[in-house]
């Protein structure tokens, strides 16, 4: 499955923000959550949210650790890889956009009445 066919779908979406949460959480230790702390998060049922982590982890966007009888998911650490590709020439165009924005920011209002007096 695609990285797109992935998060096209919302709760998929949700659990993924989820698990993002708690990376950042703690950025020094890569942390998870278990089936139960995402089941009280999503307010949904178990088997729902177990069905959404299963095409989760087949598609390689999560990984999961057995601790007992806990199931601990996390963000695989190269996920949606096609996604991403995808998004870099938009990434590019935007962040050209925003230093466009930046240099005339910088410029000020001082600058523009200089040229409007060096018009003709």
């Amino acid at each position: 499955m695609d990285g797109f066919t992935v998060v096209a779908e919302h709760t998929r979406r949700r659990i993924l923000d989820y698990l993002r949460e708690a990376v950042a959480d703690d950025a020094f230790e890569r942390r998870g959550r278990d089936v139960g702390s995402l089941v009280n998060a999503l307010e949904m049922p178990q088997p729902t949210v177990s069905k959404h982590l299963k095409v989760l982890r087949e598609a390689g966007v999560v990984t999961v650790q057995v601790h007992g009888p806990r199931r601990v998911y996390s963000l695989a650490p190269q996920p949606l890889s096609d996604v991403h590709t995808w998004l870099e020439p938009y990434r590019q165009m935007w962040t050209e956009s925003l230093d466009a924005l930046e240099r005339h920011l910088d410029d000020g209002p001082e600058r523009a009445d200089q040229k409007q007096e060096d018009l003709p």
